[in-house]
């Protein structure tokens, strides 16, 4: 597995996101076991970056990760995310990212995952009610203090990252981004150029769309967000599945494909893919020499 350096974070260029193993997808939480052993299989395949949050569960992601990478820890480039719960407000759902609540956030986050540091934290929303730089400042302190050793933001607007960078260096930035989401490609992937932050693609299959798989809703669970998701409603899915049709030959190569395309290797880009099972996370790793151009 070849790596790449976000910011000056370096990773396996195919990362490993975990959120479907316990929230919001079909089949989440359902086999534990299966999805510890996809983890550590990732690892022996040399996906070493892998992307968590405390609000996917909520919490119980952030604890089966812990369990998988348990005397492991060393192996592995952890990256994990805060500010979609209120700490600070009895733990409900709502954005905040004042000082306080990532104070207490991260050390509930470094004890569900059984770890002394976290190496990449993420604003998992920018948080309206709180300036960035503020926010950026707590995560400075953090940093100092040794608790993380980067951080991150999630689909923040361009000024919002230009705020955050001139405060402390952002080292990556994780958006959306895959052949049906290809917004970031106007403003945000020329700003991380510029400022020489790394870009996580999240999603890179179309929250599993693009893998063929899915050809209507009554293969979803009653719970699985995607129910809400227009792209996958009745009338838009059968005029969706034509974009399948030209990619489906070749479904994993997406998912675990370098999108690459000219700028600075401390900007590299690579995706975040979710997958619940062993012989997934082997087709994905396997198809690493992949590259999608000019992107």
């Amino acid at each position: 597995m070849k790596h790449v350096y976000l910011g000056s974070l370096e990773v396996s260029r195919l990362g490993l996101g975990t959120m479907g193993m316990s929230a919001y997808y079909t089949g989440a939480s359902t086999d534990d076991a299966e999805s510890i052993r996809t983890i550590r299989r990732a690892l022996d395949l040399g996906v070493t970056f892998i992307d968590t949050a405390e609000v996917y569960g909520p919490y119980r992601n952030e604890e089966l990760l812990g369990r998988a990478i348990a005397g492991r820890r060393g192996q592995v480039v952890l990256a994990t995310k805060f500010g979609l719960i209120s700490h600070r407000n009895g733990d409900r759902p709502a954005r905040d990212s004042s000082a306080e609540n990532i104070g207490i956030a991260v050390d509930g986050s470094l004890r569900r995952l059984g770890t002394d540091h976290i190496d990449l934290y993420y604003q998992h929303r920018v948080d309206p009610a709180t300036p960035i730089e503020d926010t950026v400042e707590a995560l400075r302190q953090l940093i100092d203090a040794g608790k993380i050793r980067h951080y991150g933001l999630s689909e923040a607007a361009p000024e919002t990252i230009r705020r955050a960078h001139a405060v402390h260096p952002v080292t990556a930035l994780q958006t959306e981004y895959s052949l049906w989401t290809r917004d970031p490609e106007e403003q945000i992937l020329p700003l991380v150029r510029e400022l020489g932050i790394g870009f996580v693609a999240y999603s890179p299959l179309g929250r599993g769309f693009l893998t063929g798989q899915i050809r209507s809703t009554d293969q979803l669970d009653a719970s699985d967000f995607r129910n809400t998701n227009p792209r996958f409603a009745k009338e838009n899915l059968q005029q969706n599945l034509r974009i399948v049709a030209a990619v489906e030959p070749q479904p994993s190569i997406l998912s675990s494909a370098r999108i690459s395309s000219p700028g600075s290797a401390r900007s590299a880009r690579r995706p975040a893919t979710g997958m619940r099972t062993c012989p997934r996370s082997t087709a994905n790793a396997n198809c690493r020499g992949t590259e999608i151009l000019g992107a």
